[in-house]
């Protein structure tokens, strides 16, 4: 394979367009058109950052095929995404889980105390998100370009299983919905009946809320093309990155706040629980509306 067409092929592996490349070479998109054309060759300095952006060997660039080079997951990358949704998952699971804990023990123990456990779950899924970000964040910088290891029949396969984690899921809230108007329409609405409804259908919500996680990051884990896109950002695309992470730390932390606030000043413990999925919602909205590659997703 010439160098040419492996410069296309590390190119188009990792999301990013001509322009993008040379902006990242400091040089023109006509130079990079050329190059891909077998048209030009670059000088060696260009040759060598070339290879340390999308850890190539030089030999293998100029002379061999990249496309062969990059056949097997020398990094790692399915192992570490697979536990990585797996983390994510139940750590969203478990703040919800935590909550109707909580709310379950809320009728047999001071509020305070059921409070604190929400709390404590809250704290540990947080801590869990967090290593489990930095874990991230440290490997997409270890491995900013990875080699499409997926076949499309394993793709395939595992869109089959999306659909059901996602439906299920939905196909799990909306059951719970059901469950409750079944509840109340036998026993009143009033406690402890409405912490023990509360209880199953936060549970429910837990399991499907994780499942349809876990489905969405695995689905991420198959688009190798959008992980090497968002690891070699141009300088707008990193800028609304940067700001989407900043943005949802400080609605997560607002909504800690108001937890506690709500809390201490006006004792609803066990009630001020809707603050995080609240949050969550918000984050959303700001990764929507600012997603820099809305349009290609």
């Amino acid at each position: 394979m010439a160098f040419s067409e492996n410069l296309q092929f590390i190119r188009t592996q990792a999301g990013v367009t001509q322009e993008q490349l040379a902006e990242q070479l400091g040089v023109s998109r006509q130079s990079v058109s050329k190059w891909e054309s077998g048209l030009s060759f670059p000088e060696m300095e260009t040759l060598l950052r070339i290879c340390d952006l999308y850890d190539v060997n030089l030999d293998t660039l100029l002379r061999g095929s990249v496309a062969e080079s990059r056949v097997s997951d020398s990094a790692r990358y399915d192992a570490f995404m697979n536990s990585f949704s797996r983390r994510v998952a139940l750590a969203i699971g478990g703040i919800l889980a935590g909550v109707a804990l909580g709310v379950f023990l809320s009728t047999l123990i001071p509020e305070l105390l059921s409070s604190a456990i929400i709390l404590l779950a809250v704290t540990v899924a947080v801590v869990v998100l967090v290593a489990s970000g930095i874990e991230y964040e440290n490997f997409c910088k270890k491995n900013p370009v990875i080699a499409d290891i997926y076949s499309p029949e394993e793709k395939d396969t595992f869109h089959q299983k999306f659909v059901w984690l996602i439906s299920g899921g939905v196909g799990a809230i909306l059951f719970g919905v059901v469950l409750l108007m079944l509840f109340f329409s036998v026993f009143p609405e009033r406690e402890p009946y409405e912490s023990w409804a509360a209880t199953v259908f936060l549970l429910l919500l837990a399991g499907a809320v994780s499942a349809m996680v876990y489905g969405g990051i695995q689905d991420e884990k198959y688009k190798i093309w959008k992980y090497n896109r968002d690891n070699n950002p141009d300088p707008e695309a990193k800028r609304r990155l940067q700001l989407i992470g900043t943005l949802c730390g400080v609605i997560m932390l607002l909504a800690t706040a108001a937890f506690l606030m709500l809390g201490f000043t006006r004792d609803s413990w066990s009630s001020a629980w809707w603050v995080f999925p609240v949050g969550g919602v918000l984050c959303a909205v700001v990764n929507v509306a600012l997603n820099p590659y809305k349009d290609d997703d």
